[in-house]
């Protein structure tokens, strides 16, 4: 693959009046080049010599005729979104989802993996590549077609460095991911914690699009916040801001894989469903659960649970419940401290919907500081299982449309 092909189309994009450009027909989908001068405030002439640039390279097309305002009709412009393509991957704790998209972050072809049991850094960046170069193969993409990746990762991350700087669920430390990619693939890497990966994507392609301040939450194994103020990702001193599951809620509670004791994913995070339901079973409890599972106890899962909460199973929907609550707590507390405009839930434990959600938000109504904070939107992420997959592809969506600008 050529380096320098890649670099230079990236490049291309990447100059702030095109950038400004390249978002703003982003954003209106369809724009014509006077309008495009208006809301940029950039010189008709300048506009249409980028625009010129843009549908020379086949990155923006001309559309159809626009409405007339008087003399002749505008012609629109859109972006082509087969122009280029995007690799997206989604670190979990058990398996990695990989997506190549467009660049309107529609996806064009899908792979999961698990992951193996026994990890070390090396393995990981090898799982990484393996299923990159899969993703590559399926996607039949011509390597010149490609922008760039995005890595949403669990856990701590140098999202400068693009570095893993410790991934609890695997125990590993310093895991150099964009170094690694990037020499690999040599295609411009970005690395950032899922939760806030996921808030990317809800706040460009979801349920935060054109809200100022939105808090997400990534409920899975773990549980994280990407926190957007203002438009733009907050990521605080050292990169920890958001690591909502490490909030301690019980000083004597049980030891969380940070190391500590009672943190709120030692209560809420998706393996305490799990273990609360063997609990319940193994203390003679009556549930469907035990009919689903025979002697099989790894089938007691978080979609197990749910499963049979809809049918009626009066364990599973109380393990649902208390996790709602449980959650409902930690999310006043953001409320309190943030005042978003809306809170978002994603990962795993939110395909529970309304078994979790509705106790999350009673919980806030009773407990949150005033009226109006009690009354804060609180919804399930739209891009669901999607979600922060699209948003590590949305990484390298905001480094090309707006390295400069704020995300919207």
């Amino acid at each position: 693959m050529s380096s320098s092909k890649v670099t230079g189309s990236f490049q291309l994009m990447k100059s702030l009046n095109r950038s400004l450009i390249l978002n703003t027909i982003r954003q209106y989908e369809q724009i014509s080049r006077a309008d495009i001068a208006k809301k940029t405030k950039l010189t008709p002439p300048t506009v249409t010599n980028i625009v010129g640039e843009l549908i020379e390279v086949g990155l923006v097309k001309e559309s159809e005729v626009g409405e007339s305002r008087g003399g002749r009709k505008p012609i629109l412009l859109t972006i082509d979104p087969n122009h280029s393509f995007i690799i997206g991957l989604d670190v979990g704790g058990l398996l990695v989802r990989a997506v190549l998209t467009d660049l309107n972050a529609n996806i064009k072809t899908q792979k999961t993996v698990d992951l193996p049991n026994e990890l070390d850094n090396e393995s990981l960046l090898m799982s990484l590549t393996k299923v990159i170069e899969e993703i590559i193969a399926e996607g039949s993409v011509p390597p010149d077609k490609l922008l760039g990746i995005g890595v949403g990762m669990h856990g701590i991350v140098n999202h400068i460095k693009g570095v893993s700087v410790f991934a609890p669920n695997f125990k590993l430390t310093d895991i150099p991911i964009k170094a690694h990619l990037e020499h690999r693939f040599q295609l411009p890497t970005f690395v950032e914690n899922d939760a806030r990966a996921l808030a990317l994507g809800e706040a460009w392609f979801g349920n935060g699009r054109e809200l100022d301040n939105v808090i997400c939450i990534n409920v899975g194994v773990g549980i994280g916040a990407g926190i957007i103020l203002n438009h733009e990702l907050f990521h605080g001193q050292n990169g920890i801001a958001g690591e909502f599951g490490h909030m301690i809620v019980d000083l004597n509670g049980e030891k969380c894989t940070c190391g500590s004791y009672g943190c709120l994913q030692t209560i809420a995070g998706g393996g305490m469903l799990r273990k609360r339901a063997l609990k319940e079973i193994e203390l003679g409890r009556k549930t469907k659960l035990t009919e689903k599972m025979g002697t099989n106890l790894d089938k007691v899962t978080g979609a197990l649970i749910h499963q049979c909460a809809l049918e009626g199973d009066e364990l599973s929907a109380q393990i649902l419940e208390e996790t709602g609550r449980y959650l409902g707590i930690g999310v006043t507390n953001l409320i309190n401290l943030f005042n978003p405009t809306r809170v978002i839930i994603g990962g795993g434990v939110s395909k529970a919907g309304d078994f979790v959600i509705e106790p999350l938000r009673e919980v806030v109504k009773q407990r949150a500081l005033t009226p109006k904070a009690r009354e804060t939107d609180i919804v399930v992420s739209k891009l669901g299982e999607y979600g922060t997959v699209i948003g590590a592809v949305t990484l390298v969506l905001k480094d090309i449309f707006s390295p400069n600008l704020k995300s919207r």
